[in-house]
């Protein structure tokens, strides 16, 4: 089984060799067209945002580097070290039932990611944001974000888990099936009841009443039989300048939510141009074909995991002793993620044609492809993204087309 073990481990190296190959070119592509203003943004970005976009990204791209890298390690010490069956051993020693022996062996991994993140996340808010003028949280803030954000986390995770154990113990026959559309429901009632309960320990919302802007924005939507509930705006100025929009609920009826920053940045015209796009995810049924998408892989999955899960083979590769269920999940999920990652490119192929069909929607509803295309270039100023990303980096891992290619093709709507 050794053999095994060693094959795995090479083809997760290759994989994270490839993703760094594909870091290195992007960057050094960067560095080569970097300060080059390109056509159409004259006016808007010139070589001093260049330069500063140049370092951003590179202060941004060497900080991801070195947690992925360290990521990579602990995850090849854990699992090829001895460790997984170390801990397996140790959490066996507690003698729990199935359920709850299950419940603490994934919530104390969680809480150890958590533990190892903080650093990185320390270093990100507050070195390198903070260096370009990004990061506006204080340190107290950031303390009472994580404390929430922990605590939030633990309570849906260990409901998740010891509702998906159970129908596990329970149904040792279907629990793929079960599952399945255990946690399909769970995540149809948080996309629910998020904007009322999660969202708002994070953010204050404030209506947007009475306003010039608000009205339009009830206007437009209702010319594409979309409900506006309300309209509101949060504080993420508290937070960051990042600037953001988006829209929240189920059905036809929908809540609006602009961040401040977007308000003071943009003009309305421009705004309306932003929920126009959004607006054409809607009416695309973006977000339904990817819920379904995700569900459908989701079910194959769950099948395909039920299958091995019901041998020995991992727990033989890994040398894993004593309850092996929940080890094996850990490990299926390392190899699923090395066998998906060739789907990558596929994915973001998919999402980039649909913001392509959503800027083509937000251009015809507004009117003005213009408000669309200045509204882009503001915010790729305004965050500092690279405008000169090397293409195979972009068609493997950009959700949205490169923003010079975007702005062109909008200029091309007219």
């Amino acid at each position: 089984m050794q053999k095994y073990q060693f094959i795995i481990l090479i083809c997760y190296l290759l994989v994270e060799g490839f993703e760094y190959w594909l870091r290195f070119i992007n960057l050094r592509y960067m560095k080569r067209y970097g300060t080059e203003v390109p056509a159409g943004f004259e006016g808007y970005i010139d070589e001093s945002v260049l330069k500063k976009t140049q370092a951003y990204t590179l202060d941004t791209s060497r900080l991801s580097l070195a947690e992925s890298v360290f990521s990579s390690a602990v995850m090849i010490i854990f699992l090829f070290g001895g460790l997984l069956n170390a801990y397996n051993n140790w959490i066996g020693s507690f003698k729990l039932s199935f359920v709850p022996q299950g419940a603490v062996f994934f919530l104390i991994l969680s809480f150890v990611n958590t533990g190892l993140s903080i650093p990185f996340s320390l270093c990100r808010t507050f070195r390198i944001e903070n260096r370009y003028g990004f990061n506006t949280m204080t340190p107290a803030l950031w303390l009472t974000d994580l404390v929430k954000s922990f605590f939030l986390s633990a309570l849906i995770l260990g409901i998740a888990l010891f509702a998906g154990l159970y129908i596990v113990r329970q149904s040792p026959g279907y629990w793929w099936l079960l599952v399945w559309g255990f946690f399909f429901i769970l995540s149809i009632f948080l996309m629910y009841i998020s904007p009322y309960v999660i969202e708002p320990l994070f953010n204050k919302f404030a209506p947007l009443e009475g306003g010039e802007l608000e009205t339009k924005i009830r206007d437009m939507m209702k010319r594409v039989g979309i409900r506006v509930s309300r309209v509101f705006k949060i504080d993420a100025s508290k937070r960051s300048r990042h600037t953001n929009a988006y829209f929240t609920g189920i059905g036809r009826t929908k809540r609006i939510v602009l961040f401040d920053t977007l308000i003071e940045m943009m003009e309305q015209n421009e705004i309306l141009a932003v929920l126009a796009h959004e607006a054409g995810h809607w009416k695309k049924k973006h977000v339904l074909k990817r819920i379904v998408a995700f569900e459908c892989l989701s079910l194959v999955g769950a099948y395909v995991a039920f299958r091995i899960l019901r041998t020995d083979i991992l727990s033989n590769i890994f040398h894993i002793q004593g309850e092996t269920f929940f080890a094996k999940l850990i490990i299926l999920g390392f190899i699923f993620g090395i066998v998906s990652f060739p789907f990558t490119p596929v994915s973001s192929y998919i999402s980039r044609r649909h913001e392509d069909e959503a800027d083509r929607f937000a251009s015809e509803l507004s009117g003005h492809p213009e408000s669309l295309a200045t509204s882009l270039i503001k915010l790729s100023k305004d965050n500092l993204s690279n405008l000169h990303p090397h293409p195979l980096y972009a068609k493997f891992y950009f959700s949205h087309p490169p923003i010079v290619e975007r702005i062109r093709r909008l200029r091309g709507f007219h």
